[in-house]
């Protein structure tokens, strides 16, 4: 049985609440958008259900400990194809044991969950070393990225502990929508604005910009050329830190 769901993480597990409800034999677990409709065969959609979805988390955190649904949060946010049926593989494994199946390295899906978690895990700490805001004239701070793997809900703690008293949206032109974090009630919401660039907008056009930040980007480039010596240039060292995906982000390799 081919199971499908919203997309979410709360939904992915309240279809694996509903297989186990149904003791059904899982062929796949597909959100909802990419599923297509195959020969001879239905599938069945599941709503999703914050009730069943925390039951089965609860029944995690018991056989495995406290981390380990973040764990799998982080490697579903990767949005890689397949990985549903990894994390009902995982599931299903660690419901049968008390021992931490994250551990067992001899299981082929678990080490697949295990490199989409460091992968994710590098592409959080680009995120926090290369995301740069903008200032606006309405005093926001704006930052445009459009990161491969959907890691925008991993990034509140970082920021909102970073810049607590500065008015800050990250916006994911990839996938249309924004954390922005409110210093007045201190929270940080997403929000989602009109944007039809499909991830091609990378910075923000110098008539949404204040005349002092236009200025500091201005200074930082002037900065940037002097202190470059050619002779010393090591390009491959380089791209060892700072990858070309990201020098869109960067005011200095505009």
């Amino acid at each position: 049985m081919t199971f499908t769901y919203d997309g979410t993480f709360p939904g992915l597990f309240s279809a694996i609440f509903e297989a186990y409800r149904l003791k059904a034999e899982v062929e796949d677990i597909v959100a909802e958008d990419v599923y297509q409709q195959q020969l001879f065969a239905d599938a069945l959609h599941v709503e999703t259900n914050e009730e069943h979805a925390q039951r089965v988390m609860k029944g995690l955190r018991a056989r495995s400990g406290k981390g380990v649904v973040r764990w799998l949060r982080r490697a579903f946010l990767t949005e890689q194809s397949g990985t549903e049926r990894l994390i009902y593989h995982f599931v299903r494994r660690q419901m049968e044991s008390d021992k931490d199946v994250r551990e067992d390295a001899s299981d082929e899906k678990v080490r697949r969950l295990q490199r989409l978690d460091q992968q994710m895990g590098r592409e959080v700490h680009r995120m926090h070393a290369f995301v740069r805001f903008q200032e606006t004239p309405d005093g926001m701070f704006v930052s445009l990225v459009n990161p491969d793997f959907n890691c925008l809900p991993l990034l509140g703690p970082h920021f909102s502990a970073r810049y607590p008293a500065m008015h800050w949206l990250i916006y994911d032109t990839k996938r249309h929508f924004g954390l922005h974090w409110d210093p007045t009630v201190k929270k940080a919401d997403f929000i989602t604005l009109t944007d039809t660039n499909d991830g091609k907008l990378r910075h923000l056009s110098e008539e949404l910009l204040t005349q002092a930040e236009t200025d500091y980007q201005d200074l930082w480039k002037l900065y940037f050329k002097a202190v470059d010596i050619p002779e010393r240039r090591n390009m491959k060292l380089h791209l060892q830190h700072v990858p070309k995906r990201y020098w869109k982000y960067l005011t200095e390799k505009e």
